[in-house]
């Protein structure tokens, strides 16, 4: 037996255990990082649910301010009062954002995070049955062209977050114009089908990449439960100016 699962035991018996500690710097750490480096000042977090993404970029540290755009109700709620507790998170009026203006129809996922504009396919409803379509709202629609003045300065640095579910390619065809002052983009993107129109990882990354945009990580995400099968990544990426 090494000296430390010796003391390990000894300990053990005290009714005590010793455990690694994790020093790794945490996936909101690392991205607050990013930002700095690029000195962004705005964050348009599109998809923001019920707020998860812009507590953690918060607590990280973060200095600038975080605009979030949830078309849910429900989770529409939860975010403007999760939002109460700093000034520099703004909520946008409720609404969906796509490639033009107009109204579409959300349908509702029952873990709320996987709700879509988009089709679920079995794909996805199989390996997460939580996540399967309970209902759906008719909510506004508009484009981030349309929108983003209202929120963000033109000598503003933007970074751009998309959780859509498998929309993020309708939202980026209505940001023509605001792309050209967004530095950086964090996205999720499917490694397979997982929602009926989206567009999968590749054909984004190639997308991006002609936009002048550089991979700089990859964090794994959704993954099948039986498998263990990667179903979906956030991919990050930056520009220069």
């Amino acid at each position: 037996m090494s000296v430390r699962g010796f003391v390990r035991n000894c300990i053990r018996r005290t009714g005590w255990d010793l455990t690694r500690i994790d020093t790794r710097p945490s996936e909101a750490t690392q991205l607050v990082r990013q930002l700095r480096a690029h000195r962004i000042e705005v964050v348009f977090d599109v998809g923001a649910n019920a707020g998860q993404f812009a507590e953690k970029l918060l607590d990280a540290g973060f200095p600038g301010r975080i605009v979030s755009f949830e078309p849910s109700t429900g989770a529409h709620s939860t975010l403007i009062k999760r939002a109460q507790r700093d000034s520099r998170w703004i909520i946008a009026p409720r609404m969906a954002l796509g490639d033009h203006s107009g109204t579409v129809s959300l349908n509702l996922a029952g873990n709320s995070v996987s709700s879509s504009v988009l089709p679920m396919l079995p794909s996805h409803g199989n390996a997460a049955p939580e996540s399967r379509y309970v209902g759906s709202e008719i909510v506004d629609l508009r484009t981030l062209d349309g929108v983003n003045k209202e929120f963000a300065t033109d000598r503003e640095r933007v970074f751009l977050k998309l959780d859509v579910q498998g929309f993020e390619a309708n939202v980026l065809q209505g940001a023509e114009q605001f792309l050209r002052r967004v530095l950086g983009i964090q996205i999720e993107l499917s490694l397979v089908p997982l929602y009926d129109g989206e567009r999968l990882f590749h054909p984004m990354l190639d997308e991006l990449e002609a936009r002048g945009y550089e991979l700089w990580s990859v964090v794994p995400g959704f993954s099948d439960p039986e498998t263990s099968r990667l179903l979906q990544v956030d991919a990050i990426f930056f520009r220069e100016d």
